[in-house]
């Protein structure tokens, strides 16, 4: 089966807060957007089949979960990630930024510490800041050309009380996919001192050629105990608007707490469409999937090659994992609002600013690279000749 992921889809005036918000947000509407974390692509035709299939009824009314959805998701990660999920683990979210916030409010004391590790997904420090709790930091460090973590000053934080790790994996927006030796390392010392580890594994599923992701819960029932893992099958097929995603718990207590927690909230009811499209994703969605990072690859390569030869001051780390390209652009010699500027009134171009990720991405762009090939050709060709130009 082939899959046309050159083809441009007008997504402009659908209410798209990657393609209509460039005004609003940017200063222009006429902006092309390469930042929010979304495909240009539509998703597999079996997941837009179901969504047809159940708009066909007409009655939208209430809905449950059944058990083929739940054997779907099992069924995945058996296959895809060697992982076997009792489906009484998993618990229905409408996000994974829904189950960071709710897992740091149930597991963390107000005014305490979250350990995140930066640069890092923004809404990791919003859901530690609005549940009043303290960012607890554990940079990243940049070495062998990736960025790795820093144990020691890890340990440092454990040993000062934080009880509670937000983990990327793999890690957005630097693109590691961590190995199961860095995993394991991490697992030790949580197990050490008592650490609660929150694992948002979004990108889970979108990993490149020659590597692998490790479900952190994977490694040994003693780790899965102190697991919160928060997946999504939105960000592996497109569906982020369906506003769905799980959590995947084995230990009974935590997910008792959490469940409690959404039943309070009243966030347990299925969502009208969104089961059906998961379980068709899951059910009929590899072979898509299995096109769509290659081409995603092959965009990784055209950006990184481009970048090299038409602005090498701008020095891309390779992603492992994910359609995120991390770009260091200090050799610009460019401030975060000389950056904005390069971007949206020279260039003419959306990628997103380092710095949201943490002061340690400033200086730093973000670029999705899952759209079209001629899309990618026209942004880093507009934005190089905008950098050479200044």
């Amino acid at each position: 089966m082939s899959f046309d992921f050159d083809r441009r889809i007008d997504r402009r005036q659908t209410h798209s807060y990657k393609w209509d918000q460039s005004e609003k947000l940017f200063g222009d509407k006429d902006l092309l957007p390469l930042w929010v974390a979304d495909m240009d692509f539509q998703a597999p035709s079996a997941v837009r089949e179901a969504i047809e299939k159940r708009a066909a009824l007409g009655v939208y009314g209430y809905s449950f979960r059944e058990d083929s959805y739940t054997e779907a998701i099992v069924q995945w990660f058996r296959q895809r990630h060697d992982w076997t999920i009792d489906p009484k683990w998993i618990t229905d979210l409408p996000s994974v930024v829904t189950s960071l916030s709710l897992a740091v409010e149930q597991f963390s004391e107000p005014g305490g510490e979250v350990v995140l590790q930066s640069p890092v997904y923004y809404p990791f420090y919003h859901v530690i800041r609005n549940n009043d709790r303290k960012v607890a930091d554990n940079p990243l460090v940049f070495r062998n050309g990736r960025l790795e973590m820093d144990y020691e000053q890890l340990e440092s934080l454990f040993k000062g009380g934080a009880k509670l790790l937000l983990l990327c994996s793999p890690h957005n927006p630097g693109g590691r996919v961590w190995s199961r030796e860095e995993l394991l390392r991490l697992g030790e010392l949580c197990l050490a001192y008592g650490v609660t580890v929150v694992s948002d594994e979004i990108h889970a599923d979108l990993v490149l050629p020659g590597h692998k992701h490790v479900p952190f819960a994977s490694l040994s029932p003693e780790i899965a105990d102190i697991t919160v893992t928060c997946l999504a099958a939105t960000k592996t097929f497109n569906l982020p608007g369906l506003h769905t995603s799980f959590t995947v718990v084995s230990n009974p207590e935590l997910k008792r707490k959490l469940d409690n927690r959404i039943n309070t909230l009243s966030l347990h009811m299925a969502q009208h469409f969104a089961q059906d499209a998961v379980e068709a994703a899951y059910r009929e969605g590899g072979e898509w999937l299995d096109a769509l990072l290659a081409y995603v690859s092959a965009n990784i390569d055209y950006a990184i090659d481009y970048l090299a030869e038409h602005l090498p001051e701008a020095k891309p780390l390779r992603p492992e994992g994910t359609y995120l390209l991390w770009v260091d652009c200090r050799g610009l010699g460019l401030d975060v609002e000389g950056l904005k500027d390069l971007m949206y009134r020279k260039a003419k171009v959306v990628f997103n600013e380092g710095s949201t990720f943490g002061s340690a991405g400033a200086g730093w762009l973000r670029i999705n690279l899952a759209c079209p090939r001629s899309i990618v050709e026209e942004a880093l060709e507009s934005f190089c000749r905008a950098a050479r130009e200044r």
